[in-house]
């Protein structure tokens, strides 16, 4: 540009200085906008990769789909499962699991249709907002090991011949089951029971299912601990003071004993035990295949 005869030279080199200044004042605008929006992307994939890793090994949002644990869990509740606790404790009596019945209470998984169907499960899994069809929640009564019975003549749960006192838990109004049951539980499975006795389709209908109605401890994906939504109804989820019974684990134990040492030292005394208990057992067994569990 051929300079202004009529202005001055001064003038012309300071209108040129502003203009140099207006150029690198816009650029340096443009480069923080560039810098925001890459930081933002860097924040939300960082954030992206923690919750996937999140719900991958630590801990997962389910969402309530039913009533089945009411009034202990209800419809719409969000909860925070914890994925590695069993990796420092086998899992526990009263304890409330989540756990996949695909392969044994229901059909094995289908494939999503296409990417994007399965895109789109992963998304609304990873929240809570929803989750697979064939996945549960119920609370532990027994254990591998475990002799499950109801009922007692007091109408109660009994686990190795320990009555449960389960009102603080069960739907108010509820008896402790209407089914009756009697099921050893097999190695490596759980009894497991929704607290909504009444509306709960748990082990007590699956006895006919490989199992006996039991659930493989394999499928567990972990302990519900924590209600976190809505926030009115955050609180955590202890197991009951009916399980800590020392019975429980002192009978457990004695179930699990030798029978001369049951016996005191008596090896006679313990293989008579041994003939009553499967003479019982077996017509215990023959009483259960006379039953049809019902939905």
């Amino acid at each position: 540009m051929a300079p202004d005869p009529d202005v001055e030279p001064g003038a012309q080199a300071d209108a040129q200085a502003a203009a140099d200044s207006a150029a690198q004042a816009d650029k340096g605008k443009r480069r923080k906008k560039r810098s925001f929006w890459r930081d933002l992307v860097v924040i939300v994939v960082a954030a992206l990769a923690l919750t996937i890793l999140l719900k991958a090994f630590v801990v997962q949002v389910f969402s309530i789909p039913s009533g089945s644990m009411e009034n202990t869990l209800l419809p719409g509740d969000r909860i925070l499962v914890s994925k590695i606790v069993y990796k420092f404790r086998p899992i526990a009596r009263g304890d409330i699991v989540v756990f996949s019945g695909a392969g044994s209470w229901d059909p094995p998984n289908r494939p999503a249709s296409n990417w994007l169907t399965g895109l789109w499960d992963d998304a609304v899994n990873l929240v809570g907002i929803a989750g697979p069809d064939t996945d549960y929640v119920k609370r532990v009564i027994g254990i591998p090991g475990d002799h499950v019975v109801c009922c007692n003549n007091n109408g109660q749960v009994t686990v190795n011949g320990v009555p449960l006192s389960e009102s603080s838990y069960i739907y108010p109004g509820d008896v402790p089951s209407q089914l009756r049951f009697n099921i050893t539980v097999p190695t490596g499975r759980l009894w497991v029971m929704g607290d909504n006795r009444g509306d709960s389709d748990d082990s007590r209908f699956r006895v006919n299912d490989p199992g006996g109605g039991t659930i493989p401890e394999s499928a567990v994906v972990g302990r519900a601990f924590l209600v976190i939504w809505p926030l009115s109804r955050i609180s955590d989820l202890p197991i009951p003071n009916t399980f800590e019974q020392p019975a429980l684990t002192a009978a457990a134990a004695l179930a699990a004993a030798p029978p001369a040492t049951v016996a005191g030292g008596s090896a006679l005394a313990g293989a008579a035990v041994l003939t009553w208990r499967r003479r019982r057992q077996r017509g215990d067994h023959d009483r259960q295949d006379g039953r049809e569990g019902s939905l």
